[in-house]
């Protein structure tokens, strides 16, 4: 999958979120930031990501994903 069909999966799965996405093989690294974060642990945030490639990762389109994972506000003190 290219980065581009990811970043449109994690972007169906989650419009409100903005999404960077990049990949080394079959491995992707994605930023998202998003008010679907807020109040959430690190573990939770993973699995809002992992819920929405659930189809590419069963299917070994995906075989592993890094993930930096904001709420907008993190991201405002972050960049």
């Amino acid at each position: 999958m290219s980065p581009e069909e990811v970043e449109n999966t994690l972007r169906e799965g989650l419009p409100d979120c903005e999404f960077v996405v990049q990949r080394d093989g079959s491995h992707y690294a994605i930023r998202a930031v998003g008010k679907v974060f807020d109040g959430k642990r690190p573990v939770q945030r993973q699995q809002v990501i992992y819920a929405a490639l659930k189809e590419q990762i069963a299917s070994g389109s995906i075989h592993a994903v890094h993930m930096k994972l904001f709420t907008p506000d993190e991201w405002q003190r972050h960049a």
